[in-house]
């Protein structure tokens, strides 16, 4: 785009959040906040293909002087992990709940598409799940402790080799976006379809509720963040697919940087996971209600941090640079 063509395009909005930063004009803390993102990505467009032009230096400007009244008053936190869980990464992982969903739908389809095989072929849970697998449960339905399969183990050993397990799942799920995204969607294919066809294994033996009260104990957070990790994935994908105003390489570099973000935000839901596995789950004699209980938390702990409070914090923060703007 020529550079008198960027500018027309954008210079309205340039006015607007220029009046703004002078007292001018009163905009919705919205609004501003997304007209200081486009600033930022615009200055990265002009760098790029108008270096050392009017139109940068004047965006160089405008983008200073909002960072300067934003941030005056405002101090470093002490504790920077503390600020990286409780306002860094949840802000940054508000621009990308449509990955989430994406990656959410994804493998609700092939959990889906798991089950509706496994209901209509006949040897399509052994070909899944493996011929070892299966004839252990089944031996397990015929003692009447269909659930066995996590006793057998030490609870330790149990909760470490599955906490490795589960994160190796999620690095894979991640990494594998540097294919354009279709890795990481093979990923969530073979994992939602296992674990439809795993489902509908036991619903075929009566025993849809002895399995589901047992297995999402762990698998509440375990598939949820499998998902994220999912979502991590495709993020990375987007920064390639997808520049935007930046250049390819720089939107690749904030894909692999935002999505390292959310996977080392899933690295202590895999830890509790692993330990409600090894430690919670072999207890299959419990009652219902604690077990309802433990799922109901790990659901509301998962949307809460993930959905929720990204919201809650992208409005504050939104709010307090209206304010300071001001």
């Amino acid at each position: 785009m020529r550079e008198a063509a960027f500018v027309k395009q954008n210079k309205d909005k340039w006015a607007a959040f220029e009046n703004a930063l002078n007292n001018k004009g009163r905009l919705h803390p919205d609004k501003l906040s997304d007209l200081y993102i486009e600033i930022t990505d615009h200055l990265s467009y002009a760098k790029t293909f108008y270096p050392n032009s009017n139109t940068q230096l004047y965006l160089n400007s405008l983008a200073s002087q909002a960072h300067q009244k934003i941030y005056k008053t405002k101090r470093e936190s002490k504790n920077r992990i503390v600020h990286f869980w409780k306002t860094e990464f949840p802000l940054m992982f508000s621009q990308h709940h449509r990955e989430l969903l994406i990656a959410f739908l994804v493998f609700a389809f092939f959990t889906t598409v798991g089950a509706f095989s496994a209901a209509n072929e006949g040897d399509f849970v052994r070909s899944i799940l493996g011929n070892g697998y299966v004839n252990m449960t089944l031996e397990n339905i015929e003692n009447g402790d269909p659930m066995a399969v996590y006793k057998k183990q030490g609870a330790f050993n149990m909760f470490l080799g599955i906490t490795i397990n589960n994160i190796k799942v999620a690095v894979y799920a991640f990494s594998f976006g540097i294919f354009l995204g279709i890795g990481t969607l093979m990923v969530l294919l073979q994992n939602g379809i296992m674990l439809g066809s795993f489902q509908y294994f036991f619903y075929d033996k009566g025993l849809l509720w002895e399995s589901a009260r047992t297995i999402w104990i762990h698998g509440t957070i375990e598939v949820s963040v499998i998902i994220i990790a999912g979502c991590a994935g495709l993020v990375l994908a987007n920064g390639i697919l997808f520049p935007g105003t930046y250049t390819r390489l720089e939107s690749f570099k904030r894909g692999v940087k935002n999505g390292l973000k959310i996977m080392v935000s899933t690295i202590p839901f895999f830890i509790i996971a692993g330990f409600l596995e090894g430690f919670v789950t072999r207890h299959t004699e419990m009652p219902d209600w604690l077990a309802i209980l433990i799922i109901t938390a790990s659901l509301s702990l998962i949307v809460f941090y993930y959905i929720l409070y990204p919201y809650q914090i992208k409005r504050k923060t939104a709010y307090a640079n209206t304010t300071d703007l001001y």
